[in-house]
Order: C-alpha cells, then structure tokens, then sequence
C-alpha cells in the first residue's frame, strides 16, 4: 500500500518550492544507509524501468529512493513512480520540483534526501532514461571505500534505439572519459554518481547552479567546485548503468549542438573556477583562442587516426564553443525536452 499523504510518516520541512506527494508504507527514515534520487520529466514508461533496474540490486544494503518529479503541470512521472512503489519492494518517497529544470530537481531531490533520511552515509544518482547493472549500487560504494573517494562516477553505456549505429559508442559525447577504476582529477556528469553525505552537508543548497539549468553543466560546476574544496573523486568501472540514446540524437545537428554545449560549458566552468585569480577571465579566453587555433589539427590527426568524421570533428565544435561563450552564447538543449 502506498500512502499520498502518509500519517505514519514525519514530513519533513521542505521550501515551498519542493511538494511531497507519495511516501511508500511503513517508510522508517532512519533505516537507509543509502538514498538514490531519480528525477524525471515525461518520462512514464521509462522511469518505471529505472525504478524497476533499483529494485532488482543484489544489495544488502538498506536503501531508499527519492524520484523527483519535474513537471509541475502533467505530473506523469509521479503517478507513475507512486503506482510503481505500491508494490512495496522499494522504498522511498515522490516529490514534486516545482521550478523546471534538472538543476532545480537535481537540487530538490539532494535536499529532501538530507532533511528527510538522518543516517544515509552515501547519495546515488541515477536519471530516468538509464538502467542500472544489478551490482550497480554495491560497486560504486565499494569504490568509494576502497578509494576513499568523496565523489565516485561510473559508465552510462548508450544503448541507441533500433536504427541506431553502434560506431557512435566511442563517439566523445557518447563516450565514458576513463576506462580503469581508480582515483580521477575530474568527473563531468551526475548521470551516474555515488556522492558522500558530507560533501552535500559541506558545500550546501543550492548544490547546483541554477544558471545551468536548461544548458546542463550545474553537475560538471558542482563536481569542479567540490575537487576545488578538497574532495576526492574516483571512478568505478564496475558501476555501470545503461543509458537509452533515442535516435533523433544520432543526428550530425544534434551532435553538433551537445559538441557547441560541451565547449559552453567547459569555459563557463573554468570561469568560475579561475574567479578569484588575478586576469583569470582573460587567461580562460586566451586558452580557448589556442584550443580554436590548434583544433584543426587535432580534427585531422583524429581523421588519420582512424576516428570517424563526425567523431573527428569534435574538437573543432568544443573549441568553437568555448570561444562563443566568451560572447554569450548559450545553446540550451533542455529548454525544449521533445528535441533533446
């Protein structure tokens, strides 16, 4: 049995722009070591399938799920998710961000996981178009533990939909940035992340900028400003989850535009990192004048190299796009979800 509005269970205090809507039976908070956040936006059918990978983990460990619901108006995603966790072999709650954007649910989901579960130890993410391996949650935390690492990332393997071509495996934007687990310098996307719950005490809401929010790059910022703070970040090769690619994003203007996004992102980032040095601005500029300069290059060694062209190319977009950032471009690829 699921409860919308559960008498057994403590409410926490959320901000007016975050609303509990489900809560499943005999939820008790205190229980979970491990709390998994799930946003989703008009994405019934594939939530439910996430949800359903969580609930088939080979796990000991006591977890929950908070599914955080994007759209305020349809709420397909929280009906769905609400139904799903009636059957009462995965715990957890469904809220409802209210603000669009996946930084603004991202951000909702991380708060309610800290005011509402008072001993999870490590925060998992998982988004609504990916699967996670049955070992998935065992193997990011083990590699926290055994990298002691505050900030573990693993593999979204693309699984492209019927028509699709698997050469784009190894394609940039499709492409996991480390092969070995072990300590990294950086982690880039919370697609697949395992963070410990004192990163998120640390660094504090709103955990990701909101200037972000329908250009992506809020995860890349937060996971670039939490190595700034000291934090450990480690890869789990073992920690992989299976992402579905529709194929309208096998498209050469699709890829084109993430490619333009990426290199947005990467100056916007650097921005912000190199802030406080003295020019830092003009030395992020001067980097990607350079990147601009030599990316021809690297196009064509690439080429030679055996990549395929629109793979080949990727440079070239990336550095385009960090230049165009510097005037103010800002290729929002989530403002409009039915294209992205």
């Amino acid at each position: 049995m699921l409860h919308r509005d559960s008498s057994s269970f403590a409410a926490p205090a959320l901000p007016e722009e975050i609303s509990l809507v489900g809560v499943s039976a005999g939820l008790r908070p205190g229980q979970f070591e491990v709390v998994v956040t799930l946003p989703t936006f008009r994405r019934p059918d594939q939530v439910v399938a996430t949800l359903d990978s969580l609930a088939a983990q080979e796990t000991r460990r006591a977890f929950a799920v908070i599914v955080m619901e994007n759209d305020d108006e349809g709420r397909q995603g929280a009906d769905a998710a609400l139904r799903r966790l009636s059957a009462g072999d995965l715990p957890g709650i469904v809220i409802v961000a209210h603000e669009r954007g996946n930084c603004s649910a991202y951000n909702a989901g991380w708060l309610t996981a800290l005011k509402t579960f008072p001993n999870f130890r490590h925060l998992l993410v998982i988004d609504d178009d990916e699967l996670a391996d049955p070992h998935w949650l065992d193997a990011m935390i083990e590699a926290s533990d055994r990298f002691d690492a505050d900030i573990v990332g693993g593999p979204q393997v693309p699984q492209f939909d019927a028509g699709g071509d698997d050469r784009f495996v190894s394609h940039p934007v499709f492409a996991a940035p480390y092969m070995a687990s072990g300590l990294v310098p950086a982690l880039y996307s919370s697609g697949n992340l395992a963070i410990r719950r004192r990163v998120l005490e640390t660094m504090g809401p709103p955990f990701l900028d909101l200037k972000f929010n329908f250009m992506g790059g809020g995860d890349s910022d937060f996971l670039s400003r939490s190595a700034q703070r000291g934090f450990r970040l480690a890869w789990s090769a073992e920690g992989r989850v299976v992402e579905t690619v529709p194929a309208r994003r096998l498209e050469a203007g699709w890829i084109r535009a993430r490619s333009l996004r990426n290199g947005v992102i990467s100056t916007l980032v650097e921005q912000k990192k190199r802030a406080a040095e003295p020019a830092g601005r003009l030395r992020v500029f001067a980097k990607s004048l350079a990147l601009l300069a030599a990316s021809p290059f690297r196009a064509l060694s690439r080429l030679i190299g055996g990549s395929q062209p629109t793979s080949a190319i990727y440079p070239v977009h990336v550095a385009l796009g960090r230049v165009l950032a510097e005037f103010g471009y800002a290729n929002e690829q989530y403002r409009n979800p039915e294209k992205n």
